[in-house]
């Protein structure tokens, strides 16, 4: 098998596991929604969640990934052997007591912490409701922690699937806990002033990581693993883990670093009543995007850059990474359009039900003209970042991490102070994503300069040919939108239809012109379905 097709077997394996994880996620997003609105109460939840859920992202998708992958790929040159697990098993416990102490640290300042993230939004005692759901949900983080290590060792002997399904007993848990016979028990349960579902939604974190945890780590002992107590700050292995890991946090990390500032603003009173709650709605929806492709390839390639990197396969690794951009962009660029044209009618057959009102929907609306924007950008950094993690540069990504997290903190002020009725909750997702723009394009630049070209002439003949694709497909959509009213279709089956019909034209107009302009993305493209479609079926 080349490369390349391993590449999209495995993409298509992690693709297939999110879609359906993305699926059960929407269904406990709108669970969380339909419950809470855009009300106070959602702010608290999401401001409560975003802590560890931020943590998530970071180390699952970020840093400890990137980080003990290369190193742990070192001790599996010729197969897992008893070096490799006393390697693994002693970063295991190590993250273990890390985690351990930030979470018993956080549940003891819970009051503090949330201060500190409600700084633009008032008295903290503003935020008891938050405070107490912190408390609740804080332990999330031993728990993810541990499930990100197990996923990469998982990763490391290329099993895709599991790791990539286990946010499914997650989102899971969260739906069964948001059902009436669950949440309302737990409500006369909770103090009196905090009798909310919300309550509820925090108790179903902790259970769905626990879930999580159980499935990854047995099938971690299945392919070898003990977990024998083991701390050994000294191992050459741990100490390369920990001087990767650290920095990395805000290399790899940065633009979740940046969601979770527009967390932060989004608590300001210059700013409506719900905007933490429609930000986090509409990065969901943008995530959905991102996740079922862009992080699938770049998880697939970043044990094949290891590799290369070991082997100092230089030539080989700018190809994979050409390739791999040629490919997400080919999804990302018209996946934006689309977002930006449908964002309304998408949230409004999403999203409103329940307490998520019409203004609840023209609040995310907003938010999610902002971030879609960004969204080749978002998908970018996924896949460049993990080039400087293959050959063990961490300084160069937390250089420029830095630099797009300051871009990111001044425009957020600026469109506060300056432009607050104008772009208003839009504000912050607009600063991020001209700082993921930024973020992008210095480390793409400095890498070509260290090694040399990355295919950029086909890079840019294949995104023109996008561009111009997704342009005619923008002009379907103002079109297919001048003539159908979502409001006056009534039942929310019925817009659902009419959605559902205008984005299959608008894909079905994309790939039609993409395959007159023979785009080498779309044969490419579908391999991975192909591919996909044979994981489905194992």
């Amino acid at each position: 098998m080349t490369e390349k097709r391993q590449i999209l077997r495995s993409a298509s394996i992690i693709t297939v596991a999110t879609v359906i994880s993305r699926i059960c996620g929407y269904l406990r997003d709108q669970r969380i929604t339909l419950l809470l609105g855009t009300s106070f109460a959602a702010d608290c939840f999401i401001l409560a969640f975003r802590i560890p859920n931020t943590l998530r992202r970071l180390v699952g998708e970020g840093a400890l990934s990137a980080s003990f992958i290369p190193v742990f790929a070192g001790y599996l040159r010729e197969g897992p052997n008893p070096a490799a697990w006393r390697f693994a098993e002693r970063v295991f416990w190590i993250i273990a007591m890390v985690s351990g102490a930030l979470t018993a640290l956080g549940m003891l300042f819970s009051r503090q912490v949330i201060a500190a993230l409600t700084i633009l939004g008032g008295p903290v005692a503003n935020w008891d409701l938050a405070v107490y759901l912190n408390r609740i949900i804080l332990p999330y983080i031993l728990l993810v922690s541990l499930v990100a290590l197990a996923g990469a060792i998982l990763n490391s002997l290329h099993v895709f699937g599991l790791p990539a399904a286990s946010p499914i007993l997650f989102n899971l848990s969260m739906i069964v806990f948001s059902l009436g016979v669950v949440y309302r028990p737990i409500m006369r349960w909770a103090p009196v002033q905090y009798r909310s579902p919300a309550v509820a939604l925090a108790i179903g974190v902790l259970a769905g990581g626990s879930l999580q945890l159980t499935v990854l780590l047995r099938a971690v002992y299945v392919r070898g693993m003990r977990f024998r107590p083991q701390v050994s700050l000294s191992d050459p292995g741990v100490r390369t883990v920990g001087r990767l890991m650290i920095p990395g946090f805000l290399g790899i990390g940065a633009y979740q670093i940046n969601f979770f500032l527009n967390t932060i603003f989004a608590t300001s009173r210059r700013l409506p009543a719900g905007s933490v709650t429609s930000l986090y709605v509409a990065d969901r929806v943008m995530e959905l995007t991102l996740g079922c492709f862009a992080i699938a390839v770049s998880t697939a390639i970043l044990p094949m850059l290891s590799r290369q990197a070991v082997a100092g396969k230089i030539a080989e690794m700018r190809q994979t990474f050409g390739f791999a951009l040629r490919m997400v962009l080919f999804v990302t660029i018209p996946a934006a359009t689309g977002l930006i044209l449908l964002r309304e009618p998408i949230i409004q057959v999403l999203f409103q039900h329940g307490k998520f009102s019409a203004q609840s929907t023209a609040l995310t609306s907003r938010a999610l003209l902002y971030y879609s924007l960004g969204l080749p950008g978002f998908a970018g950094i996924k896949l460049v970042t993990p080039l400087f993690y293959s050959l063990k540069d961490t300084a160069t990504p937390v250089r420029v991490g830095v630099y797009a997290l300051l871009l990111n903190m001044v425009l957020n002020v600026i469109f506060l102070m300056l432009f607050s009725g104008s772009l208003s909750n839009g504000g912050p997702a607009l600063a991020t994503s001209i700082s993921a723009y930024m973020n992008f394009s210095v480390l793409v630049t400095i890498f070509r300069s260290r090694f040399g070209r990355v295919g950029t002439r086909s890079i840019v003949r294949s995104i023109a040919k996008v561009v111009v694709c997704a342009g005619v497909m923008a002009a379907g959509c103002v079109l297919a939108l001048r003539y159908v009213h979502f409001e006056s279709l009534g039942a929310v089956v019925w817009q659902a239809g009419a959605l559902a019909a205008m984005i299959l034209g608008a894909i079905g107009v994309y790939l039609g012109l993409a395959w007159a302009f023979r785009c080498e993305e779309l044969r490419e493209a579908a391999t991975v379905l192909r591919a996909a479609g044979a994981a489905a079926a194992i």
